[in-house]
């Protein structure tokens, strides 16, 4: 059983509008601190946090095994999975703020997370899955203005489309499309996600904050975000096997780095 004043160290604010926080400025290094402290997290609750990287692996397994003769929904779901990963680690960020209060998490208890934050991480999550249906239908209609409707098959897509300087102007604009994409859900989703876990407020003041701790930490979040994809690109050129680790020492990363840019009173 845990100590009472452990579990009251637990309460959170249920303010459902609430004040920004002091945006604290950072050194462009400062990422590597935050992956250090996601790989203690992760070692201090390790089987929980593998739990979370499987799930994914698998998760990506099934996308695979469905898109595989999709090219065009392969690559969307790939990059969609970049827009709702911060939501889908709700649970390492639930392990991590108890992890600071030396309070162990089983699996269970982190899941707590969704029912703790008084709806608020499912209205962020509708709002993560209609931009990335948006940018599935975006993406779908950028190859139907190439290919008219004959997409190639998953083997020849890469070589025939990204390597063979065929479609420059569907690669561009699909790069393109796409980084404004990825960056405008980083922007707003950096830390508002851990931010709404643990002050239980509206989803547009927790953007509101993302937004303010990207702005005012440019380079160390420039930095943060290079990690985010050479990281993801490495589990994913695993075969996903090595997002089973990876996944769950960025969402207790992400944690923390909520934790270094948010201040409050």
């Amino acid at each position: 059983m845990k100590p009472k004043d452990a579990e009251t160290s637990l309460e959170r604010e249920f303010d459902q509008h609430f004040e920004l926080p002091t945006i604290r400025s950072v050194t462009p290094g400062r990422p590597f601190a935050w992956l250090a402290l996601g790989v203690r997290d992760m070692r201090a609750n390790l089987v929980e946090s593998l739990v979370y990287g499987t799930v994914v692996a698998i998760a990506g397994w099934l996308i695979w095994a469905y898109t595989k003769d999709r090219p065009q929904l392969f690559t969307t779901s790939v990059t969609s999975f970049f827009l709702i990963a911060p939501l889908l680690a709700a649970g390492l960020y639930e392990i991590s703020r108890r992890q600071e209060r030396n309070i162990h998490t089983s699996f269970g208890e982190s899941l707590q997370a969704w029912r703790a934050s008084g709806g608020a991480l499912v209205h962020f999550g509708l709002a993560l899955v209609l931009w990335a249906i948006f940018w599935e239908r975006i993406s779908a209609i950028l190859f139907a203005l190439s290919y008219q409707g004959q997409a190639p098959d998953m083997r020849s897509f890469f070589r025939d489309v990204f390597l063979s300087g065929n479609y420059p102007e569907v690669v561009l604009a699909y790069l393109a499309v796409g980084t404004v994409f990825a960056t405008i859900v980083f922007v707003v989703s950096a830390i508002s996600i851990p931010m709404l876990l643990d002050r239980n407020g509206d989803i547009y003041t927790a953007m509101a904050t993302s937004f303010l701790a990207v702005t005012r930490n440019i380079s160390a979040m420039i930095i943060w975000a290079a990690l985010i994809v050479i990281l993801s690109a490495i589990g994913f050129a695993t075969l996903l096997f090595g997002m089973i680790v990876i996944f769950p020492i960025l969402g207790h990363a992400t944690w923390h780095a909520y934790r270094d840019l948010a201040q409050w009173e």
